[in-house]
């Protein structure tokens, strides 16, 4: 079966990327011909925007002094190509996608199934065409349409009214609907009126070795550290905790991404490390510190002992379901306050694989069955 997955663009974010090639992986060995639908990073705005998108841009610049880029799709297309290089190579490797800028122009006939997901492909504020994620597109097409794991973030509604009647429709012609997280399971309910079921993200369906022959494709440097800090959203506090962490456990801390986000820093500190060099940071690890969901996923998936500093902004819901799921609530702190060594038992990875292995069956079985003609 021809099949498309539509997912977060492929930008320079790891859980995502990888999210996707796991989910590709899956459904190339389930025997099907998989593509990704992937947005253009170009970015451009149109000419009759110029005026007043310029114009709002100088004034903030210039009179209310805020850090503020006027010409940032010019700048973002000069730098994205040298930040993203090493996570381009992965891309082009192993993952076969199309990359358009309008999904109005994919055809029918390009697709018998389109696969919606994973990541927080339904959060408004994440995907902002938010009824494209729904199939808008497609609406009329006569395919199979299955959603695998898509997130909401959140446990609140964010939609708007309108937003909430057209998805709503869109949903209601899918095959098959499944969400990441259990809070997820109920907003479908109650805002959508339908059953969803509730899977596992699709990074946690591959084994560890897996993951470890991509490593050993590029054999990239052994880790700086042995402790891990993979923080998306760095703050003092955050980085009290490290120093707390590295100091009980006599680690050295290292990091796997750069300051890509950060226009301010040189740009050749900025340049992401490879997606081999991000999972062997997990490999080589002997304590991971994140705020970040798929650093949660990868800890589990390579046994490491790990501790999230949740993350409001970007969805606290996601890591609350997904560590009760393996009994592991106690790994997640709201505040690095909340953190103590006493209260941090040790995790029974025995327990936790045999959670991770009858998930992995329940998942991969209604992504089978989903797809079945």
């Amino acid at each position: 079966m021809k099949v498309g997955i539509l997912t977060l663009p492929l930008h320079i974010n790891y859980g995502g990327i990888l999210q996707a090639y796991a989910l590709q992986y899956l459904l190339k060995r389930m025997g099907h011909e998989v593509t990704i639908i992937d947005k253009s990073q170009k970015r451009f705005i149109p000419i009759y925007k110029w005026p007043f998108s310029y114009t709002k841009r100088l004034f903030i610049k210039y009179i209310l002094r805020e850090n503020q880029l006027v010409f940032s799709e010019q700048y973002h297309n000069k730098t994205y190509p040298i930040i993203s290089q090493n996570i381009q190579n992965f891309i082009k490797m192993y993952l076969q996608r199309v990359e358009i800028n309008n999904l109005s122009t994919l055809k029918e006939n390009d697709f018998e199934a389109i696969v919606v997901g994973s990541d927080q492909i339904w959060r408004p504020s994440y995907y902002k065409k938010i009824e494209e994620a729904y199939l808008s597109f497609a609406q009329d097409w006569d395919i199979k349409r299955v959603s695998y794991a898509p997130s909401f973030g959140t446990d609140l509604w964010e939609y708007t009214n309108i937003q909430t009647k057209k998805c709503k429709e869109l949903v209601r012609l899918f095959d098959a609907v499944s969400v990441r997280e259990k809070s997820g399971v109920k907003l479908c309910k109650d805002y959508f009126n339908i059953e969803a079921v509730h899977v596992l993200d699709p990074t946690l369906l591959l084994d560890m070795e897996e993951y470890i022959k991509l490593i050993n494709n590029i054999n990239p440097p052994l880790s700086s550290g042995n402790l891990l800090c993979y923080i998306l959203d760095e703050t003092d506090e955050k980085r009290e905790l490290i120093n707390k962490i590295s100091e009980e456990k006599l680690l050295v801390p290292f990091r796997v991404n750069s300051k890509a986000g950060n226009h301010r820093t040189p740009l050749e500190d900025r340049i992401q490390p490879s997606i081999e060099q991000w999972l062997r940071g997990f490999y080589d690890a002997k304590f991971i510190i994140t705020d970040s969901f798929h650093a949660c996923a990868f800890s589990i998936i390579f046994n490491k002992p790990f501790l999230v500093v949740g993350n409001r902004a970007r969805g606290l819901a996601r890591f609350e379901s997904f560590l009760q799921v393996f009994n592991l609530k106690n790994r997640l702190v709201n505040s690095v306050y909340e953190y103590s060594l006493q209260s941090l038992n040790d995790i029974n990875w025995e327990e936790v694989n045999e959670i991770l292995r009858i998930q992995k069956e329940f998942s991969f079985q209604f992504l089978s069955n989903a797809l079945k003609k």
